[in-house]
C-alpha cells in the first residue's frame, strides 16, 4: 500500500480522494501532487492522464476546468497499466 504526500496548500477539486485510492492499489508505492498552474483549454471534469515516464515511475497530467496539476507516481506499472489503473479509478 502506498502513499499521498501532501505538500501543498491548494490542489485539483477531487484530486486527493482519488489519488489517496490510487496510491491502495499494488504495485503504486507514493503519489506525490505537485505544480498547480492555469491552462488556456477548458476540461469539464477531472482528467488524469499518464504524462511522461520519471525515474522509478511516471507523471501525470491533472485536469479540471482551466486549471492543471502534476502528479509524481512511484510505481512498478509501465504506462499502459498505470493509464489503465487511472482510468478505472476516473469511471467509479
Amino acid at each position: 500500500m502506498g502513499r499521498v504526500v501532501i505538500t501543498h496548500s491548494t490542489y485539483l477539486e477531487g484530486l486527493i480522494p482519488l489519488l489517496q485510492r490510487l496510491a491502495r492499489l499494488p504495485g503504486v508505492d507514493t503519489v506525490t501532487p505537485a505544480v498547480l498552474s492555469r491552462v488556456k483549454g477548458r476540461s469539464p471534469g477531472l482528467r488524469l492522464r499518464v504524462s511522461t515516464p520519471i525515474r522509478g515511475g511516471h507523471k501525470l497530467l491533472a485536469r479540471r476546468g482551466t486549471s492543471a496539476q502534476e502528479v509524481f507516481v512511484i510505481t512498478t506499472a509501465n504506462r499502459e497499466e498505470l493509464q489503465e489503473l487511472v482510468d478505472q479509478l476516473l469511471e467509479d
